[in-house]
């Protein structure tokens, strides 16, 4: 957690400097409430978010895939494996733009290929987890791709590169979260990959005087993103992409 890091460098420095101790604490202390209680995470998460395009209208050929992009997975009240709630909602659009696909191109073909492996290390990866979400959600059997080996976002593009690379498509549609949405459109440029980006939700910072573990959260989120962007421009520049 990009957060945690910070302050536990913040601790380092506090123990082992003695002269900066009188800045570093008030410092630290203002640092995390401003993030905490959403005056900081707020232009942060804004920073990532408003990056993300408008993905209206959605433009469907007789070919459709629609990629979904894993969120993570987490353990339930009764120690089930379920997609996070960013997930969730990208799954909801998902099918949502699924159905639009059927009704729009009733005769042709509609694919959701699902991209998302394990970097959580749980009993199973993200794209198994989340496929009998999309089943239920009157996704067809035969329309459902998975790549369950994917670690990041960079993977995520350049697997779905590879499954693609042999089959024929007119028209490809990735469904992710908006504070997502500006990395991966970097990732599967990268990767050949023309996508229509189609947010399925926005996260949202609440400011007030109390500290909030979700704007917390939030903000560790959008330095993610931040970060992930910034190293993608340098790793271009140095031709490593």
């Amino acid at each position: 957690m990009i957060i945690f890091t910070l302050f536990a460098l913040f601790f380092a420095v506090f123990v082992l400097w003695r002269r900066a101790r009188l800045a570093l604490g008030p410092s630290a202390i203002l640092l995390l409430w401003l993030l905490a209680a959403g005056w900081l995470a707020a232009p942060l998460l804004n920073a990532v978010q408003a990056r993300a395009p408008d993905s209206s209208p959605i433009r469907f050929g007789s070919r459709t895939v629609i990629v979904l992009l894993g969120s993570g997975t987490e353990y339930d009240a009764r120690d089930r494996l379920i997609p996070k709630k960013d997930a969730s909602a990208r799954i909801a659009k998902a099918a949502s733009v699924y159905a639009e696909c059927k009704t729009a191109m009733p005769h042709g073909e509609c694919r959701v290929l699902v991209s998302g492996g394990n970097p959580q290390r749980h009993e199973a990866s993200e794209a198994d987890t989340y496929a009998p979400y999309l089943l239920r959600s009157k996704v067809a059997r035969a329309d459902l791709v998975l790549e369950n080996a994917s670690r990041n976002t960079y993977e995520n593009a350049k697997y779905v590169a590879h499954m693609l690379r042999d089959r024929h498509y007119d028209s490809l549609i990735l469904v992710t979260s908006a504070y997502q949405m500006p990395r991966a459109l970097l990732d599967f440029d990268r990767f050949g990959l023309p996508v229509q980006p189609v947010v399925s939700n926005a996260r949202e910072v609440r400011c007030g005087a109390l500290p909030r573990l979700s704007n917390l959260v939030n903000a560790n989120i959008a330095l993610h993103e931040l970060i992930g962007i910034a190293q993608f421009h340098v790793y271009r520049a140095l031709g490593w992409f």
